[in-house]
């Protein structure tokens, strides 16, 4: 195999941002991410404190949304979600482009827009990706946004929220990594819903992936490398 299990696992962000999920179904999410040793916990902002507590001790990392899944908040607002999110111990922020500001090409409000959440989390040694919505974009708005996110380091550029139009496609996927220097990393959210999907953006450079089917990817992986299963309670969520 060209692949080990840590290296599949730390590509997932296990995504508990469907809002009919229960407390009882984001406790039991953030178990489950733990047991597998996935990258992050991407939870809804509401229970991220909850979910920094029981990550403590593991190497799962606690993240959230700012400006989800629209994007249309002022940016005043995304700066007090991502100051909210950071006390509630989030180590990596998913935000939102404002989607409305890039179909109209006003440059400097999506340029100042993202770097306020930039500045903010990595002034506190945390990091952050940049959403796009592709489903709604034209390919020059999406080579403009990998450019305006290199200008600011953007840890990671993000495909989609998942709740668009649309997900991730191997198309974009591509663009985004070449238009993106070196040290912006991809992340593919919507769509990959199993261990070849994982492996294929994989493949065209992607280090992140958005699952909620975290389980069943993970289960394959573990078969295919012929380890034994992992004995956690399984969780269905829609989304992703």
């Amino acid at each position: 195999m060209s692949f080990t299990y840590e290296q599949m696992a730390k590509m997932i962000d296990h995504s508990l941002l469907n809002p009919t999920l229960t407390v009882a179904d984001l406790e039991a999410g953030c178990r489950l991410a733990v047991a597998y040793n996935v990258a992050s916990v991407c939870i809804m902002p509401y229970y991220l404190s909850r979910c920094t507590e029981m990550l403590h001790g593991s190497t799962v990392k606690p993240s959230t949304t700012i400006g989800f899944p629209h994007g249309g908040n002022t940016t005043a607002v995304k700066l007090a979600e991502a100051k909210r999110a950071l006390t509630d111990g989030c180590e990596e922020l998913d935000m939102v482009v404002n989607i409305s500001q890039v179909l109209s090409g006003n440059w400097d409000y999506v340029r100042e827009d993202i770097r306020s959440v930039v500045d903010v989390a990595h002034a506190s040694g945390q990091k952050v990706k940049v959403i796009f919505e592709n489903c709604y974009l034209k390919d020059e708005h999406k080579i403009r946004l990998c450019e305006i996110c290199g200008e600011l380091k953007a840890d990671w550029v993000k495909t989609s929220t998942g709740y668009g139009t649309g997900g991730a496609t191997h198309d974009d996927l591509k663009l985004m990594r070449k238009h993106s220097p070196e040290f912006v990393q991809v992340k593919a959210a919507g769509g990959v819903r199993d261990l070849d999907g994982l492996l294929a953006v994989r493949d065209l450079g992607v280090t992140r992936c958005g699952a909620s089917r975290t389980a069943d990817m993970m289960d394959e992986c573990r078969k295919r490398l012929g380890l034994s299963p992992i004995d956690v309670p399984k969780v269905a969520v829609a989304g992703y």
